[in-house]
């Protein structure tokens, strides 16, 4: 079985796809499907996509972010939505990954063009259960999703 091999070429094309994607944001899978349990994928984001904060119960999830190329904000929220602490992945300051135990309100943000990461996260994944989204913050298609995300990331300018 070959090598599955994350190199530049790879990074850049999946970049590519994400900027002209309509959530600016693209995954590739390197799992063999939905069942397994150890889910693996390189996450590709724009500034400007928006992710709903959301946790992972039920089967609780922890998750892995390993910044490859870019910047990324990894937020967590109190069960209110107020912001209890983040995270920029950063390979030039050297912040390189975070862990996100399971049940932890999170989200992500892209604070650079071209943001690639490496994502683990335990399986199987079901889309039905994966995620619990978070009722006080807007749904990603929601109109008022940019403005909060402009807001979350205000937030971070001013964090202590």
């Amino acid at each position: 079985m070959p090598l599955k091999k994350i190199q530049d070429t790879l990074i850049a094309s999946l970049s590519a796809r994400a900027m002209t994607s309509q959530r600016k944001r693209l995954n590739l899978n390197f799992h063999h499907g939905p069942p397994d349990v150890f889910q693996r994928m390189l996450n590709a984001l724009e500034p400007g996509s928006y992710v709903q904060p959301h946790k992972h119960e039920n089967p609780d999830k922890d998750e892995v972010f390993v910044i490859l190329k870019g910047k990324l904000a990894v937020i967590t929220f109190s069960d209110t939505g107020a912001v209890e602490d983040f995270i920029i992945l950063d390979n030039f300051v050297g912040n390189y990954a975070v862990e996100v135990p399971a049940r932890t309100w999170h989200t992500i943000a892209a604070l650079e063009a071209g943001t690639v990461v490496f994502e683990f996260k335990h399986g199987p994944y079901d889309p039905d259960t994966d995620k619990v989204f978070a009722s006080w913050a807007p749904p990603e298609n929601h109109p008022e999703a940019a403005q909060y995300l402009q807001k979350i990331l205000n937030i971070l300018d001013n964090f202590s």
